[in-house]
């Protein structure tokens, strides 16, 4: 490039390379050019892209002047590309200009506004939540369209013939922008917000094109990639004491490769060139700002190449000048998953402490993993925040407000109720941690199981008919009624608000009301524990936009309203106030513009995550959006690209990705392969991962234990007196397969947790089979009437209940293999009472043995007897046990590991069946009843009824002499190819721990 000095305007077009700290260099460059002078340095006007660019701004000019008091320049926010900031007030102006405009319409204004319009559009069938996100959509369209300074009129100019139908239909809905939308402005004196901000850079760029401000202005950081800005770039760059710093701009490509980028989108340079262009500037004539030395540049070449546009990339195979320093400071880790590249980047930043002054920063658009590193970074105790913030839907106030609305549109559902009762915000007049307490309660003695009545009321209504036994102490049916009537009591204006036909303002100010009644705590009121700290004001400000906004907005119905309020809420962040680190940062690629720290760290380099995938258009296709004006997709992938370039220029770099996210393989990010492509070019392939590869050793012993030691499988020994003397015929199956089990069930008395507001499973299906067939029994235990069929099915509608109108699949699934199961049951019975007399169903039993403990007793309850054989004594006795399950094989009940039936029949050989006289036992059968194909099937047990029910019993009592003994363990699957299918207790036993790998466990 030619080393003459530029001429005229062209001579204050500047650029600071990106291995030059942005903001520092603009500092030195300000106070060289103004003389150090404290008044001349307060009278020039720097415009910087965002806030937080002018925040760094005023801490480089505090680091030079070393601490001590100075003026300092005059510094606004241009919004570049900052949604939160397109709004920009007159006080941030860089002069009168916009003072008299028109107001932009608010976010949510505008929302609801559009909503409206949706709703009532020609064949629109949507849901008010629906439309008001398709409204969140319709906005950001009319912002593009401002932005690129585009007419709606072109929306006409689309030839419809040109595109399939449904493009059609869109460009039909689009009417709402051209025909109604401006209108409604117009009507209420506004503007939309890219609107009015095209209309300030103009006004501004127009003032000071006539009039000349008496100081230097600075445009500083910016790309450009607005038109209305690029055109304030070139008013300062024409001005007589004006100058526009580009940052990194590339001055050394060759002009072949410098005419592809022009062509190339998405190349970070793009958005410079097109800059460069509108200025009329060359290249040649770009100045640096100031004479500090890039002590990276090697590092800028490397990453110029690998970003080279597509059609140079022939250059690759002619690398010179890249030599292996340009590799110095730079690494690269691929980390297995997004936990272990969390745990890495959080050790880099922890050992960057370990230096003084060092700084370090994550940049990543992926705020799931800058959560994993935040929480990774206190296991030291460093906390650092996520400065791109929060949604605020995700934060407490925001999960706070979207509970209440549940709460009351669901009716006091289970689950939303243990949600919002146990949320720290939740006190309802109480301490905090009473009223969680009181939640906690409730959960365990009712809300675990099927669901109770609907709503408060029927929640009230289960806890009066519950039984004693499920609360923990007297008072406490009493303590929970109460609880849940006064959360009804102030829930109520908000529930009947939801039911009737009221207005969403009205919804919104009846929701308010009742989460700060619900958040008020003993002696403290409800708003000031709601409002308050950083999302609780955001939540306070998006309440009161909202009200504002929905001053004229009709009725919503009840049900829409907890979606509809997720939908205003979407794209709302929360984001900290201040650091909670000097040293320390998470930033998003846009925070970190124009920012400087000694360690930057890039992480979530996958394709997808970053560059981001573009965004799905609802409106336009791209030859529609090309032909209409929009910018491609490949637009945000360049200022993507070019986020990255610059991030790369820090001292030391850190390239991150996780090779799978959620179980995924992920693609590395376009640039990451691209490096790497020309890394192995140059033959520095793997120069920039051994570095890596020791960090995330260094991150798996992190949690990686000094010795492995195998645990040992459990063997309680617990005293004889508390070991259970009175085992069911089922438990005692339990017992031979896995001791443990009734250790923990009847000794530690731990039960499994059933879900809350469960839905039926194939528990309760077995059960309304049972409970229906021993209805009919009863009703017909001779011989069966011409309609039993039906009778049986009567039986079945009235144990099923209301489950069959409730419950979908219970009417889709269940009904029809339960009527099946009636056809095949009622044939079978037919045939069998010809010699087979039902005697009783679902009869309980008991049978006391003889132990050195003391006297054993076995329970058990029949599904059914019969006797054959006639009515007479003689007839032997028929124990049925109705399966909707798999029956036990004929191998486990020969070993002895299925002994239901075969210890049934030894209680009713010894008479111990009430209302059933001791007799000989002729038959035990399984009746597996699934409903599938076959319907039913009757399955004998083969073999002498009567020398299985002794062994059975014999088997029995030595079981209970062993265990009568003290020394004998209560073992966790003492056989492993016997253990039982199903367990709640594995977990507790620790399993999967010492059975990995042992002889004969097939795990």
């Amino acid at each position: 490039m030619s080393d003459r000095p530029p001429a005229g305007a062209a001579g204050r077009i500047h650029t600071i390379a990106p291995g030059v700290p942005f903001v520092d260099a603009l500092a030195e460059g300000i106070a060289a050019r103004t003389g150090d002078e404290p008044l001349a340095l307060a009278g020039v006007t720097v415009l910087l892209p965002t806030r937080r660019a002018c925040r760094a701004l005023r801490e480089a000019f505090l680091r030079r002047s070393g601490g001590q008091p100075t003026l300092l320049p005059r510094m606004m926010p241009l919004g570049d590309l900052d949604a939160e900031a397109l709004v920009l007030g007159a006080e941030e102006l860089p002069g009168p200009a916009a003072l008299e405009l028109p107001e932009p319409v608010a976010g949510a204004e505008r929302q609801l506004l559009l909503a409206r319009l949706i709703l009532k559009a020609e064949g629109v069938s949507a849901t008010t939540a629906q439309a008001v996100r398709l409204a969140g959509d319709l906005g950001r369209f009319i912002d593009q369209v401002w932005t690129e300074r585009l007419s709606f009129d072109g929306l006409t100019r689309l030839v419809p013939e040109d595109y399939a139908e449904h493009w059609q239909v869109t460009l039909k809905f689009l009417e709402i922008v051209t025909a109604h939308w401006p209108a409604i402005l117009e009507g209420r004196g506004s503007v939309d917000p890219a609107d009015r901000r095209n209309r300030v850079l103009e006004a501004q760029a127009r003032l000071w094109t006539e009039r000349p401000p008496a100081g230097p202005v600075i445009a500083a950081g910016t790309t450009g990639s607005i038109p209305a800005t690029a055109d304030l770039l070139a008013a300062v760059a024409g001005l007589p004491d004006g100058a526009v710093v580009l940052p990194g701009l590339d001055r050394d490509c060759d002009d072949t490769t410098w005419e592809a980028v022009k062509d190339d989108e998405a190349h970070p340079q793009h958005g410079l060139a097109r800059l460069l262009d509108r200025l009329g500037v060359a290249r040649d004539s770009v100045r640096p700002w100031t004479d500090a030395r890039d002590g990276r540049a090697p590092r800028a070449r490397l990453i110029a190449e690998a970003m080279r546009p597509a059609a140079t990339t022939e250059g690759w195979r002619e690398l010179d000048g890249v030599g292996p320093e340009a590799t110095d400071g730079l690494t690269r880790i691929d980390a297995a998953g997004p936990e272990e590249e969390a745990a890495a980047i959080a050790l880099l930043m922890r050992h960057a402490l370990e230096t003084p002054e060092r700084t370090a920063a994550l940049v990543t658009p992926d705020r799931n993993l800058a959560r994993r590193v935040a929480m990774a970074l206190r296991r030291w105790g460093v906390e650092v925040n996520d400065s791109a913030g929060r949604p605020l839907a995700d934060t407490a106030a925001g999960t706070y407000l979207r509970l209440c609305a549940e709460v009351a549109a669901s009716r006091a559902h289970p689950l939303a109720l243990l949600a919002l009762a146990k949320h720290p915000l939740a006190a309802g007049g109480r301490d905090p941690s009473d009223f969680r307490h009181a939640a906690r309660a409730l959960e365990r003695t009712l809300l675990r199981g099927p669901r109770p009545g609907d709503g408060f009321a029927g929640i009230a209504a289960a806890l009066r008919a519950a039984d004693d036994d499920r609360f923990e102490h007297p008072q406490q049916r009493a303590i929970l009624t109460e609880w849940v009537e006064d959360l009804e009591r102030r829930a109520a204006p908000f529930a009947a608000a939801l039911a009737g036909t009221t207005p969403l303002k009205g919804l919104i100010d009846a929701h308010v009301r009742f989460a700060e009644d619900l958040a008020a705590g003993a002696g403290e009121a409800g708003a000031d524990r709601l409002w308050r700290h950083d999302d609780g004001e955001a939540a306070a400000a998006f309440v009161d936009e909202l009200r504002r906004a929905a001053a004229d907005f009709p009725a919503v119905p009840g049900t829409d309203y907890p979606a509809l309020l997720e939908a205003l809420m979407d794209g709302r962040a929360v984001r900290p106030r201040f650091g909670l680190h000097p040293r320390l940062a998470i930033l998003g690629p846009l925070e970190a513009r124009l920012q400087h720290y000694d360690l930057m760290i890039l992480g979530g380099l996958n394709e997808g995550t970053w560059p981001p995938d573009p965004a799905a258009d609802p409106w336009m296709s791209r030859p529609m959006r090309r032909d209409f004006g929009l910018p491609g997709p490949e637009r945000m992938i360049g200022l993507s690209a070019h986020d990255f370039a610059q991030a790369c220029g820090a001292p030391a770099v850190v390239l991150t990705r996780a090779e799978r996210v959620d179980g995924t393989p992920t693609v590395p990010s376009r640039w990451l392969l691209r490096l790497e492509t020309v890394l192995k070019a140059l033959g520095l392939e793997d120069r920039i991962e051994g570095e890596g590869r020791r960090w995330l050793a260094y991150a798996r012993t992190l949690d990686e234990p000094d010795a492995v030691r195998p645990v040992a499988p459990p063997e309680p020994r617990p005293p004889v007196d508390v070991r259970p003397r009175k085992l069911s015929v089922t438990q005692v199956e339990t017992w031979m397969r896995d001791p443990y089990a009734i250790y923990a069930r009847h000794i530690l008395r731990l039960h499994k947790l059933e879900p809350i507001a469960a839905d039926p499973g194939a528990a309760e299906r077995g059960q309304f089979i049972h409970t229906a067939l021993d209805a009919f029994v009863r009703a017909h235990p001779g011989p069966l009437p011409p309609d039993a069929v039906q009778r049986l099915l009567a039986c079945g509608r009235d144990s099923f209940g209301a489950l069959l109108d409730t419950q979908p699949d219970v009417r889709a699934f269940w009904w029809p293999r339960f009527e099946r199961v009636a056809a095949w049951f009622v044939a079978l019975e037919r045939e069998r009472r010809l010699t087979v007399k039902p005697l009783a169903t679902e009869v309980s039993g008991r049978l006391e043995l003889a132990g050195p403990a003391g006297p054993f007793v076995l329970t058990a309850k029949a599904d059914r007897i019969d006797r054959t054989g006639g009515v007479g004594p003689d007839g032997g006795l028929v124990i049925i046990d109705y399966k909707t399950g798999t029956p036990p094989s004929a191998r486990e009940i020969a070993l002895g590991f299925a002994p239901q039936l075969p210890l049934e029949a030894a209680i009713a050989a010894a008479g111990g069946f009430a209302g059933v006289a001791a007799g000989a036992v002729a038959e035990i059968a399984f009746w597996r009843l699934s409903g599938g194909d076959p319907a039913g099937e009757a399955r004998p047990v083969r073999g002498d009824v009567a020398e299985m029910a002794a062994a059975a019993r014999g088997g029995l009592e030595a079981l209970i002499r062993a265990f009568d003994d003290p020394a004998t363990p209560y073992r966790s699957r003492p056989r492993p190819d016997m253990a039982p299918r199903y367990t709640d207790y594995a977990h507790l036993a620790r399993v999967r721990e010492w059975s990995a790998g042992a002889a004969g466990d097939g795990e």
